[in-house]
C-alpha cells in the first residue's frame, strides 16, 4: 500500500510496523492497562491514610467495585488489583498501620481466620495446588504499598511459571477481577 500503513503489509503476510526495524522474531502481548501499575497510578504518596491508601479507599466502596470478597470486624479482604495469579488475595486491617507489631490481639486473630478462610474459599472455587501466604513488611522487603499491612494468599498451580512469566514478564490470568470476585465470595466457608 502506497500510504504506509500496515494493513498492506499484513495483506502480504508482512508483520505489523515490519518497515520500522528489524523484526526480532519475538510475538507480542500487548497489555496497556498495566502502564497504571507501572506508573505507579492510585500508588499511595506518603504514610498517611489521606495520602490516597487504596487499602483504606477499598473497603467504602462496594464490594464489586472495591473487589471486596469478604469483610470482617477487624479486617476485610480484597483481590490484588495486580495478581500474580489468578485469585491474588490480599487480607487487610481496616486500620491504617505498617508494622505487623502493632496490629492489636483481634486485628491480628481475624487476619490469621480471614487468612484460613481465603485458602478454604480458593481451594473451593479453583483447586489449587498449593499456596505461597506471607507479608512483605517495609519497601526493601518487596512491599508494593509499605504503608499499610497487607498479607497476600497466592494460590498456585504445578506449571503455573510457564515461559509467560519467566521469559515474557507476562501473566495471563483466565477472568477478569470481577469474575475471580465473585467466584471466590461465592465460595467462601460459611456462606
Amino acid at each position: 500500500m502506497a500510504d504506509g500503513s500496515d494493513s498492506g503489509r499484513q495483506d502480504r503476510g508482512e508483520a505489523p510496523g515490519a518497515g520500522t526495524g528489524n523484526p526480532d522474531g519475538w510475538d507480542r502481548l500487548w497489555t496497556p492497562h498495566r502502564m497504571a501499575y507501572i506508573k505507579g497510578e492510585g500508588k499511595p504518596t506518603g504514610s498517611r491514610p489521606e495520602d490516597g491508601c487504596p487499602f483504606c479507599r477499598a473497603p467504602g466502596l462496594g464490594d464489586p467495585e472495591g473487589l471486596v470478597v469478604r469483610r470482617g470486624k477487624s479486617a476485610y479482604v480484597v483481590l490484588n488489583l495486580y495478581p500474580y495469579n489468578s485469585g491474588h488475595l490480599l487480607v487487610c486491617p481496616y486500620r491504617h498501620v505498617s508494622e505487623y507489631t502493632s496490629l492489636d490481639e483481634e486485628e491480628t486473630a481475624e487476619v490469621a481466620t480471614l487468612t484460613q478462610e481465603g485458602i478454604r474459599a480458593l481451594t473451593a472455587a479453583y483447586r489449587p495446588h498449593a499456596f505461597n501466604v506471607g507479608m512483605n513488611l517495609g519497601a526493601a522487603a518487596g512491599a508494593g504499598i509499605a504503608a499499610h499491612l497487607h498479607q497476600h494468599i497466592v494460590p498456585r498451580w504445578g506449571g503455573d511459571t510457564n515461559f509467560m512469566p519467566v521469559i515474557g514478564h507476562t501473566k495471563v490470568l483466565p477472568e477478569l477481577l470481577e469474575q475471580t470476585r465473585a467466584r471466590v465470595a461465592g465460595h467462601w466457608p460459611g456462606e
